[in-house]
């Protein structure tokens, strides 16, 4: 009697339609046609082409990435609630000064703590931070889930997630060329580089952009018009995330994946150069 080859002591007459080997029912795949064995499906399903989104990356249902950062944001602030040095020790500070007006040695980017460049996208004003400060938190993260939402299904979660962080970091970088001994805080500079994303994306797909052309508008007016308000880092995440956004979406179908891997490290490359010549010139 003829036995499964994975499992000889099970009796069957059922062969795999691919490798023609005796099959058991425990491993039978169905096929377009009769059934195949566990190993003729895993081999087969490396051939099969991996579905990519209009900008080559990867398809997903859910915006995880988006999910993550709102809740590691909102993670964060409450860390700050229970704990107010979270905020000293992690917001951006290119170069920080006493009461005195004297330098804070070892403190800021320029003292080596090149973390605040990142960390302080990740922090919001704390209660007693000015009349605005619980709608700082709120603001950002509203615009995150609606933009970011959108986003990350277009572009793939690893493309996203690489445009949000240099967003971010493209901000601070700005505001630590203009004005390293002021500090700063938030999301804002990420999420104005997803407001510069989403206009280029909806310019290639021709979807209509009045909305977010008006809603940009809106706050770059709030930027400039309200006092307090780091323009430096809302100028430059807008300028880091639409320059990587118009890279992704206007690559070559051909050279696709090379193109945007190359644009990002491009403009990481970038700030790194901007970030260490400008600690050059600080600390001599």
């Amino acid at each position: 009697m003829p036995t499964c080859y994975r499992h000889p002591g099970r009796e069957t007459y059922v062969r795999c339609t691919r490798c023609d080997r005796y099959i058991c029912p425990e491993c039978m795949r169905e096929a377009p046609v009769g059934h195949q064995c566990v190993e003729c499906v895993q081999e087969g399903n490396k051939t099969v082409r991996q579905a990519r989104t209009v900008f080559g990356g990867q398809v997903t249902a859910k915006p995880v990435v988006t999910y993550t950062l709102i809740g590691l944001n909102v993670l964060i602030y409450l860390a700050e609630l229970v704990n107010s040095s979270v905020v000293t020790r992690f917001d951006m500070v290119g170069e920080e000064l006493t009461r005195s007006g004297q330098m804070y040695p070892g403190a800021g980017v320029a003292g080596g703590e090149w973390w605040r460049l990142i960390t302080g996208a990740f922090l919001h004003a704390p209660p007693g931070g000015g009349s605005l400060w619980i709608t700082h938190l709120l603001f950002n993260m509203w615009a995150l889930f609606v933009l970011g939402t959108q986003l990350e299904v277009l572009l793939g979660p690893g493309r996203y997630l690489a445009l949000y962080l240099l967003a971010a970091l493209g901000g601070h970088v700005l505001m630590y060329l203009v004005d390293p001994q002021q500090p700063s805080l938030g999301a804002s500079g990420a999420i104005f580089g997803l407001f510069g994303a989403y206009f280029v994306v909806a310019r290639k797909l021709r979807a209509d952009t009045r909305g977010i052309v008006f809603l940009l508008m809106i706050n770059l007016f709030i930027t400039f018009s309200v006092p307090g308000i780091a323009w430096q880092a809302h100028v430059g995440g807008l300028v880091t995330g639409t320059v990587l956004a118009v890279a992704f979406v206007h690559a070559p179908a051909a050279r696709r994946t090379a193109v945007q891997v190359g644009a990002s490290v491009a403009v990481a490359a970038l700030l790194l150069v901007l970030v260490v010549v400008q600690t050059a010139a600080l600390t001599s």
